[in-house]
């Protein structure tokens, strides 16, 4: 493994910004206010900030973590650095397992927008191979193509909130109506599925060996790009709910789409954001998990074969085609809620032990309080729980079938 070459620095500032922007507001801007504003009702706004506040409490750690161990792996990295191996074997499944299932969850929604049910998992399939490919030419590639997807979600989403707020029948006083609340635990959820949009920005601590000066960088990209994220989704939710309510965002899968009425101009335009932010989302993803596939593999807790970095473009190559390979089986046999929910599970325990690991940073490494990891710590496992007993079920059983999988390489290898 020592002979391996290693990964260019070659992203700034701007660039892990997009990536992160990119990665977060994928097809859950379009498509998370649903679910949420069921679980929610007239306190979606609650939920939302409930999300950004756990969001932020994360991120602070992970671009602490991340100035002081500039590798890829992100939070498997942090973990074993900062906690034990077990901790970061734990991070890294989790990450693993929650985002392939997030990539399956991103070319379902590609193609929901795109294409006719009958061609849904056949499209699905062929956007995975292709971002694959683009992931496998080198990481700049994958940062021009996000810039690209970046700008036109961008643009419809502005193009739909202004036709909503313009055409439609906007009324400040749903935003703040209580009627019907659906209590705490109803708020949690929604958060917890908000939050689900909001983990994108894992995607440049992930990247960390590819940032130039990432002490610096990396500290700066993933609150700024946290905080553009949240902007646009309080303006779209706030946009959703006072032209439509909770009730009507909550009974349509394309609430945005809703809003400008599918019938005028701007449904397309709406349609064609959906499906940019939906590759955006996922070609960040596919990048982020071979980085950590990467650095897994560098440690024998995935097969050492996976740490090979591509001699010319500089990326895990064999990580991201297996990835590929993974992702294209899961799209053609899962369900896409099935998929968002397992992806909820998995990243949720991925920032609890990135959490966990900052707490533990001396006094010269720390860039923010004590406190905001203790917030994200039980953040994290408060929103847990407010999942389906189905997800959990599930998830804790993939999460066991890990811990099987090392303890026995563990005892082979001795």
């Amino acid at each position: 493994m020592d002979t391996q070459p290693g990964l260019n620095r070659r992203l700034g500032t701007a660039d892990a910004v997009v990536i992160g922007l990119g990665s977060m507001l994928g097809a859950g801007v379009f498509a998370a206010f649903t679910p949420a504003a069921e679980a929610a009702g007239p306190w979606l706004l609650l939920g939302l900030a409930l999300a950004a506040l756990v969001a932020y409490c994360n991120a602070t750690s992970s671009a602490q973590l991340a100035a002081q161990y500039p590798a890829s792996g992100g939070t498997y990295v942090y973990g074993r650095e900062r906690l034990g191996e077990w901790w970061g074997f734990l991070a890294g499944w989790c990450f693993v397992i929650g985002k392939t299932a997030s990539c399956a969850a991103m070319a379902l929604t590609f193609a929901a927008y795109t294409v006719p049910t009958a061609w849904q998992r056949p499209v699905a399939v062929a956007a995975v191979l292709v971002l694959a490919a683009v992931n496998y030419h080198g990481i700049t590639r994958t940062a021009g193509l996000t810039r690209i997807l970046l700008a036109v979600v961008l643009l419809a989403l502005g193009i739909g909130v202004l036709v909503a707020l313009l055409g439609g029948d906007p009324d400040a006083g749903r935003l703040t109506s209580a009627d019907g609340g659906p209590g705490w635990y109803g708020v949690l959820q929604s958060a917890g599925l908000l939050f689900f949009a909001f983990a994108g920005y894992a995607r440049i601590a992930t990247m960390g060996e590819e940032v130039r000066d990432p002490e610096r960088t990396i500290p700066r990209a993933i609150p700024l790009a946290l905080g553009l994220a949240v902007v646009v989704y309080a303006v779209v939710a706030g946009t959703l709910l006072t032209t439509l309510g909770p009730a009507g965002i909550a009974a349509t899968a394309s609430p945005l789409a809703a809003a400008v009425d599918a019938t005028s101009w701007a449904g397309p335009v709406i349609r064609v954001g959906a499906a940019a932010a939906a590759l955006g989302a996922l070609l960040a993803l596919i990048a982020g998990i071979g980085r950590t596939g990467l650095a897994m593999a560098r440690e024998a807790d995935l097969p050492s074969a996976l740490a090979a970095v591509h001699p010319r473009y500089r990326v895990p190559h064999r990580a991201e085609a297996v990835l590929a390979l993974v992702v294209s089986a899961l799209v053609l046999t899962v369900d896409l809620r099935e998929a968002i929910g397992f992806s909820s599970f998995g990243v949720l325990l991925y920032y609890l032990v990135a959490n966990v690991a900052a707490f533990t940073q001396s006094a010269e490494r720390r860039r923010w309080p004590r406190p905001l990891q203790v917030a994200g710590a039980l953040g994290c496992v408060i929103l847990v729980v407010t999942l389906p007993a189905t997800v959990i079920v599930a998830g804790c059983a993939v999460v066991l079938a890990g811990v099987g999988y090392r303890t026995l390489r563990l005892r082979l290898a001795r």
